[in-house]
């Protein structure tokens, strides 16, 4: 059973305690699915979490079936941690229909929001965001796909890589060069349907732990001028936007595979006998176990706080990257010593310290590398100093 104490801290108030009781229960009753069949498995999750009104808090409108006008930073990062500690995939899921269609709920016209969030709120369409390019990863600016001007349409050329929901999703918000200015000043951003003529999926891409994911190639692709979001040259602003509100749900997600990981060894250490007592025993263990403890704390508290002051209206950047970045890197550092707790067993496929150990790693590289946030943390320290 995960720690709860920090339900009670001042960060959150009954709403957000019965929000996690409620979810943890629905959670714990998920059925298994075959991580052989991810697409599928995919898409019977994102229905699931659809019909139980979960997907309503990763989009913003109460006319559009959100839960509220604007995204609640606390309500998805409890729901991304929870659902983590459950299963990595169902995470996955929810993250990605907020992700995908967050630029819509923060800049989309009122016709854009009508027609596509009711449909991600009730899991009728899966949303994708594709930003990433084969030589444009952290360095968003440097992104070349382009999207050219052509009376009232836009023709995209160019592809996109590393895309969650690639070859599923049914709609994508994708960021191009439009070219009103150098850089990051001339990217514009436009919804594109799945089955637009001249998008094609390039490549299936296989990672370590399972997800839809895609290269997406665009060919003489033809998008109305009326599926751009925000204005022409604004690409970066809203993807950065949409990054910092949904950047510390990353590090909630990481902390639900910690708080796992923990409960694992806790059991193991509690149960493993070895030479004439159990693990627990050693002082080696307790030693570790108080290290994974005090790490998840640590980072609970940097991730919360970054989703409060968010919530209360402040600007979070420095505070979000700091949460991804403590979070996601004491993920890995608990879960590999839960992981050597159970020795060779911890290796087993299947077993939940092993899926745990392949679902962690990705966190530490997607919306944003760990090395990005201490860019972003330093250069928001020196920007104070002056």
């Amino acid at each position: 059973m995960a720690d709860k104490d920090y339900l009670a801290w001042p960060f959150f108030d009954e709403r957000h305690a019965a929000l996690e009781r409620e979810l943890d229960a629905w959670a714990a009753a998920l059925p298994a699915h075959d991580e052989g069949d991810v697409d599928k498995a995919c898409r019977g999750l994102v229905r699931l979490l659809g019909d139980a009104g979960w997907l309503r808090h990763a989009v913003a409108g109460t006319a559009y079936g959100g839960t509220h006008d604007a995204i609640g930073t606390r309500a998805i990062c409890l729901i991304r941690e929870t659902l983590a500690r459950h299963d990595g995939l169902a995470d996955f899921a929810f993250a990605m229909q907020g992700l995908g269609s967050g630029a819509i709920s923060l800049f989309g016209t009122p016709e854009q929001r009508d027609a596509y969030l009711p449909r991600v709120a009730r899991g009728d369409a899966i949303a994708a965001f594709a930003l990433s390019e084969p030589d444009a990863g952290s360095d968003v600016a440097a992104l070349q796909c382009a999207a050219t001007a052509d009376g009232d349409h836009y023709v995209l050329d160019g592809e996109k890589t590393w895309i969650s929901n690639g070859g599923i999703a049914d709609f994508y918000i994708v960021f191009a060069r439009t070219g009103e200015a150098p850089g990051a000043r001339g990217i514009s951003a436009f919804v594109v349907d799945g089955n637009t003529p001249g998008l094609t999926i390039a490549e299936r891409i296989a990672v370590i732990a399972p997800h839809p994911l895609a290269r997406l190639r665009f060919d003489g692709c033809r998008i109305p001028a009326a599926r751009r979001i925000g204005d022409a040259g604004q690409g970066f602003k809203v993807a950065m936007a949409t990054l910092d509100v949904f950047r510390t749900s990353v590090a909630a997600a990481a902390l639900g595979f910690a708080r796992r990981a923990l409960d694992e060894a806790l059991a193991r250490a509690r149960s493993r006998r070895m030479f004439g007592q159990v693990l627990a025993d050693f002082q080696l263990t307790q030693a570790k176990l108080a290290q994974m403890a005090t790490g998840i704390d640590a980072a609970a508290l940097l991730t919360y706080r970054a989703a409060w002051l968010r919530d209360s209206g402040a600007r979070v950047t420095k505070e979000a990257a700091m949460a991804k970045l403590t979070a996601t890197e004491t993920a890995q550092q608990v879960i590999d010593a839960a992981l050597q707790l159970f020795g060779g067993q911890g290796v087993v496929s299947g077993q939940p310290v092993e899926q745990l150990y392949r679902e962690i790693r990705a966190l530490r590289i997607y919306e944003g590398a760990s090395e990005v946030q201490q860019l972003i943390i330093a250069r928001e320290l020196l920007r104070a100093a002056d």
